[in-house]
């Protein structure tokens, strides 16, 4: 059971869980995705969050049971959102779909490429109805907006 200090800090956290093969960026599709590395993006997402006073989650997995039951630890604990860039279970998971709709906390799908752009079977997204918002075509610079996003949100419920 989290206590009063455990969801004030979480609170301050933000989880950025990431889908099937981006383990592989820096060497998959470089044309598409660019040169930089899941480490890469760990390190652009904590300086971003650091901005805002926050503190990051920073996940990764092929496997789209351990996404479901993340997001359903982030809306557990409270955290101040997730930004989620589910790779190709964007087009399959209903399941995700389903694990957002379950949690109160704001979800934010993230693609680094423009899915809108790309093969027409790519612009369904099963993720995007459940999320708060989307971000996408914006490189690996899309999960730092997706950051900044959460911050204006929390700033605003705190306003409250």
């Amino acid at each position: 059971m989290a206590t009063g200090t455990d969801k004030t800090e979480s609170r301050k956290t933000i989880y950025v869980l990431n889908g099937p093969n981006l383990n592989r960026l820096g060497a998959r599709e470089p044309a598409i995705y660019g040169h930089s590395t899941l480490k890469d993006v760990e390190s652009l997402c904590r300086e971003a969050a650091a901005r805002h006073g926050f503190a990051v989650e920073f996940r990764q997995s092929n496997h789209e049971g351990n996404l479901v039951d993340w997001i359903h630890e982030a809306g557990d604990k409270g955290v101040a959102g997730v930004v989620l860039n589910p790779g190709a279970l964007t087009h399959t998971s209903v399941s995700l779909h389903d694990a957002i709709k379950s949690i109160e906390t704001p979800v934010i799908e993230t693609h680094i490429s423009n899915i809108h752009a790309r093969e027409p079977w790519r612009s369904h997204s099963y993720v995007s109805p459940a999320a708060k918002a989307v971000v996408c075509g914006f490189g690996i610079a899309g999960y730092a907006l997706a950051i900044d996003g959460i911050a204006a949100m929390s700033e605003r419920k705190d306003r409250r």
